[in-house]
């Protein structure tokens, strides 16, 4: 990806937010030269991985897909009792019309995925096998606090304020539904761990390279 299409989606994302009324952190808007003096005390924030992240999936086609995200609040992985530890985690995103987040499911992570605002939101779930296939079998998910029975590729439309609990090992891939508009998504969960507890259905590249053709208004995590 280049730098000026991950400057462009991050600064969408943050009108968004502030469009729906819906306040980011304060370090979801420094710069470079913010996060420069930022010492030892921020060390959290860096550790964690919370903060911008883009990517096209290794697709070269993020309008398909894609995903902008920003990590608000995220614990250690390894579950260290630190003063500074969580066991939680809450992203927000921005899921444009018909762009996927391709088909995927976390080993140890329980997640909530709201939409928080804009369009419809869509998400396409399936209970994965033993040997990480999906499966042709029923499941049960929760929405809104509700059991719902869940077909092998089910299409779960959520609208503004609605969310689905996706437990561990649950298959889903997701995009704003066509004609509706972009949805801004929040994501509430277990602690996040992108380096080893996503399992994507086919091989993908979770992190972009980056064609640096303008120079970064943002960091991303990756450029810790």
């Amino acid at each position: 990806m280049k730098r000026s299409q991950i400057n462009r989606v991050i600064d969408e994302l943050i009108e968004v937010a502030d469009r729906e009324g819906f306040k980011l952190p304060p370090f979801a808007g420094w710069s470079p030269e913010d996060w420069k003096p930022k010492d030892a005390h921020y060390d959290h924030i860096r550790r964690t991985k919370c903060g911008w992240d883009v990517t096209d999936y290794g697709s070269g086609d993020f309008r398909h897909k894609g995903l902008v995200l920003l990590t608000m609040r995220n614990g250690y992985p390894d579950g260290s009792d630190r003063p500074d530890q969580k066991s939680f985690c809450e992203k927000i995103m921005l899921v444009d019309e018909q762009q996927v987040t391709p088909t995927h499911f976390h080993h140890r992570k329980t997640e909530d995925i709201i939409n928080r605002g804009g369009g419809r939101l869509v998400c396409k779930v399936w209970k994965a096998t033993e040997d990480e296939k999906r499966s042709d079998e029923h499941f049960e998910l929760l929405k809104d606090g509700a059991v719902i029975d869940c077909p092998p590729g089910a299409e779960i439309a959520l609208d503004p304020g609605e969310s689905v609990t996706f437990r561990p090992r649950t298959y889903h891939e997701f995009w704003a539904a066509k004609g509706t508009g972009k949805v801004l998504a929040g994501e509430v969960s277990s602690v996040n761990d992108d380096e080893q507890d996503n399992r994507f259905l086919d091989d993908v590249a979770r992190f972009p390279d980056i064609e640096e053709d303008e120079a970064p208004r943002h960091l991303l995590v990756s450029d810790y």
